[in-house]
Formats: C-alpha cells, sequence, structure tokens
C-alpha cells in the first residue's frame, strides 16, 4: 500500500528509518561532506562498512552534525575475512574508534564466508549485541540459504541486498518476512539506471518527481523493505529523501513488470545467488 511518507521497517523490537543514506564508493573526505549534508536534510539513518574505507569520515560528520546521537540510526559491516567468531568483536571495535562512537545500531556481515558457517558469526554477533556493542545485528549479500541459517542462530534484523526495479529480489523479501526479518535495498536507483528507464520516467512526470524517488516509493511500498541511496550531490541526496509520492496501484504493477534481471554488483567471491 502506498504512503506519503517513508516508513520505519522493525524486526525483534527494534525500529531503523526505512529510508537511509548510503556512503557506497565514498572515499573518507566525500563521505564526511555527503553524511554532513544528509543529516542537515533530514536523514537519520546512516549506512557505512568497513570495507567502504570511510568510517572516520562518516564518525566526523555524525559529531559534528548537532543531531542527538539517539536520534541517528547508525549502521556499519564487517569483513567477511573477520567473520570468525574470535575476529568479530575486535573488528567491531575498530569501527567503532573510527567512528568514535561507544556503540552503533546495526553491524552486518558484509559477504558469505565460505570458510565460517554463518551460525558462527551470527552467535559472535548475538554476543556483540549482548555486550553493548551494537543494538542490533544482520547479513549482508546472503542468499535464502543462508537466511534460512543465520535466522536459526539468532535475531538477524537485516539482509542488505541489492535490490531496484531492474531486480527481482522477491525470493529474498519473501524469506525474511517469514524469518521475521527486514530487507534493506543497497544500490536502489540502480546505479543511475532507473533515470534512463522510459517507464520509471513516465511516472515521474505524472508526479513532478524524479525516476529516483519514483523507485526509491516503490521499494519503500514494499512491507519490510528499507533502502539506502548513496550520492554525493547535494541535490540528489536531498531530493533522494522527497518520496513523499503515491503511486497509484497502476503505476505500481507497470514497475513490477519490468524486466527484473539486471545484477550489477556481482564480484568473484559472491555467493550463488537465488
Amino acid at each position: 500500500m502506498s504512503t506519503t511518507t517513508a516508513p520505519t521497517v522493525t524486526a525483534h523490537g527494534i525500529t531503523m528509518p526505512a529510508l537511509g543514506f548510503g556512503t557506497f564508493e565514498l572515499d573518507e573526505a566525500t563521505a564526511e561532506q555527503a553524511v554532513t549534508t544528509a543529516l542537515e536534510v533530514g536523514y537519520r539513518h546512516v549506512d557505512t562498512a568497513v570495507m567502504y574505507d570511510n568510517e572516520a569520515g562518516v564518525g566526523r560528520a555524525l559529531a559534528a552534525s548537532g543531531v542527538d546521537r539517539d536520534a541517528i540510526f547508525v549502521t556499519t559491516k564487517i569483513r567477511p575475512r573477520n567473520a570468525a567468531a574470535a575476529d568479530v568483536t575486535p573488528e567491531i571495535e575498530a569501527s567503532l574508534a573510527r567512528l568514535d562512537l561507544d556503540h552503533v545500531d546495526l553491524v552486518l556481515l558484509h559477504w558469505p564466508n565460505d570458510d565460517v558457517p554463518v551460525e558462527e558469526t551470527v552467535e559472535a554477533l548475538h554476543a556483540a549485541q549482548e555486550r553493548g556493542l551494537t543494538r542490533t545485528f544482520g547479513i549482508s549479500n546472503h542468499p535464502t540459504d543462508l537466511m534460512r541459517r543465520a535466522a536459526a542462530a539468532g535475531p538477524v534484523f537485516t539482509n542488505q541486498v541489492e535490490y531496484h526495479p531492474f531486480l527481482d529480489q522477491s525470493a529474498v523479501v519473501d524469506a525474511a518476512r517469514e524469518l521475521a526479518m527486514t530487507v534493506t535495498a543497497y544500490s536502489p536507483v540502480a546505479r543511475g539506471g532507473v533515470f534512463d528507464d522510459d517507464t520509471l520516467g513516465e511516472i515521474a512526470a505524472n508526479h513532478d518527481a524524479s525516476a529516483g524517488r519514483v523507485a526509491l516509493r516503490w521499494l519503500l511500498d514494499q512491507d519490510g523493505v528499507a533502502a539506502v541511496p548513496r550520492s554525493s550531490d547535494p541535490d540528489h541526496i536531498a531530493d533522494n529523501l522527497a518520496v513523499d509520492l503515491s503511486l497509484t496501484a497502476d503505476e505500481t504493477a507497470r514497475i513490477d513488470a519490468l524486466p527484473k534481471d539486471r545484477r550489477l554488483i556481482d564480484p568473484p567471491f559472491a555467493p550463488d545467488w537465488d
């Protein structure tokens, strides 16, 4: 059902703003500037990762923002090479030092590690939660078989995956609902691909909006789905937040009917996707 405001998503008693600000591929200085802008225009969910190599810049932006720490949902991700139980807490503590925080709100295992059972990592993340290093924890880039194994080992909050109007993630979304976790969409505007699509462009024109806002609204209208668009352009950062439009049932159906076979993030170490 369409809404006129960006919703929240909730799992295991934790609520997260459904529209966050991503920092993938932003260097430290650019991330600091972009997160500063994002917080100024109203984002209250910021997503980073050890692998992004920009946590220190994100931390400086958080500290300088003047926004109460409790009002900002901060996500980071541990590297798969540190998925073993003995490595999880030191990895989180190093992230906290770079971010200059005493805890984050969400820690994710960034990619599966074929040499470490996901159950081991989830149990270690759960222990870090119990120590107060993070409010909750989850996984990223995990197909449904690993989602099920992870959820059996602990209260997994989310699976963050590539998701946009050109990629079918129905299996992941259905599994997440079954397993009482959420889905967080990264690359939600298909790395700019939505701006070249005629269908999305026509729908955007109907709402005097951008195709990016239409794509984000389509994602956020799905129960339990969040999105973390990324930009370094101040105008785009603000535009992505303005998802106060309501898609009609016909418009939603047209987006649903777009070909959904365009995976953009598929490194050599990626798992076998659903």
